[in-house]
């Protein structure tokens, strides 16, 4: 009796079954980059920037996951529960891209304009 493993089985899954998301030839390796670089993005933040704080919680988290798994996808997959591991590399992305928009924007510095009296005043 023949029995795939999962890394096996990723070689050969054709497709993703989403419209336009190609399958990652591999992925774990290119997670592992990507959360990496964004790291190092947001090392630039300041540490007192929210922004900051909870992004390199959450990547950090979620680069611990990936090295743990030791190459099982199906085991990323599992933990992270965000769906196939090349939606997780999506939004991975995603998230190196934002890190960059917020370094560029400087969104820790205080506002140019002070706002309107109760602009941010809620209920």
């Amino acid at each position: 009796m023949l029995r795939f493993t999962r890394p096996l089985r990723q070689v050969l899954k054709a497709t993703t079954g989403i419209h336009g998301v190609a399958v990652h030839p591999n992925p774990l390796p290119a997670l592992t980059k990507t959360y990496e670089s964004t790291l190092s993005l947001l090392s630039k933040i300041p540490e007192t920037s929210v922004y900051r704080q909870g992004a390199e919680a959450i990547t950090q988290h979620r680069l611990k996951l990936v090295k743990s798994a030791q190459g099982d996808i199906s085991k990323v997959e599992t933990a992270l529960n965000e769906g196939q591991i090349e939606e997780v590399l999506i939004t991975a992305e995603d998230e190196l891209s934002l890190a960059a928009k917020m370094i560029e924007w400087k969104a820790w510095e205080p506002l140019e304009e002070k706002p309107a009296p109760g602009q941010w005043e809620y209920f």
